[in-house]
C-alpha cells in the first residue's frame, strides 16, 4: 500500500518500479496507490504501458473512513519518499499493524525502529525487503504487531518537550558564540 499524495516528494514513481519487479517474482501480489497528485496521470498511463492491470490498483482520494479499510486491508506499508519532513501516514499505518517500510529520507525514519528504512533510490532494496516481507508471513506480522506497540507508545507531550529542549539548547548555544 502507498497512501499519500502522488507527487515527486512521495516516491511514488519508486513504488510503481518496486511493484513491477515484485510482481516478476510474486504475481499475485496485489500493490494499491491510494491518494491524488500531479502524478497521478502518469502513474496510470505507465502501469498500463507495462500491463500491470489489476495487479497495480489506483483508488484516487479516500475518505477517512475508506483509509481505515484500506489499511485493515493491507499487509505491507510503502512510502519511499524523496524528501519528507516527516511524515504521519506510515505512523497511522504502524498504528494498524501493517509492517512498514519508509525511506531514509522521511523525518519519520527518525522517530521509529519498528520499520524497514531504505534509501528511496535502492529500488532492489526495496523489492528484496518487501519479497522477504511476503515469503516471511509470520515476521511480516511479528514486525507490525512491533510497530503498532511502539507507535501506541508515542506520546505527543513527550515530543514537544525534546523539540523544546533542543530549541533552547540551540538558541543558549548560539547566544553563547556572540
Amino acid at each position: 500500500l502507498f497512501l499519500g499524495r502522488i507527487t515527486l516528494q512521495k516516491g511514488p514513481d519508486y513504488f510503481l518500479d518496486m511493484a513491477q519487479k515484485v510482481l516478476a517474482t510474486h504475481p499475485d501480489a496485489r500493490f494499491i496507490m491510494a491518494g491524488t497528485g500531479d502524478m497521478s496521470r502518469k502513474l496510470l498511463r505507465r502501469s498500463a504501458y507495462l500491463k500491470l492491470r489489476n495487479r497495480f490498483l489506483f483508488t484516487g482520494f479516500l475518505n477517512r473512513k475508506q483509509v481505515e479499510t484500506i489499511l485493515r486491508a493491507s499487509d505491507i506499508y510503502v512510502l519511499p519518499s524523496v524528501s519528507e519532513p516527516f511524515g504521519i501516514s506510515p505512523l497511522e499505518a504502524m498504528a494498524y499493524g501493517i509492517t512498514s517500510i519508509i525511506s531514509k529520507q522521511s523525518g519519520v525514519a527518525e522517530v521509529v525502529k519498528h520499520a524497514f528504512k531504505i534509501d528511496f533510490w535502492d529500488v532492489d532494496l526495496w523489492v528484496e525487503t518487501i519479497n522477504h516481507l511476503i515469503e516471511n508471513p509470520d515476521y511480516r506480522t511479528k514486525m507490525g504487531i512491533e510497530g503498532m506497540r511502539e507507535v501506541n507508545q508515542i506520546q505527543w507531550e513527550e515530543a514537544a518537550l525534546k523539540i523544546r529542549e533542543l530549541y533552547s539548547s540551540t538558541l543558549a548555544a548560539y547566544i553563547r558564540k556572540d
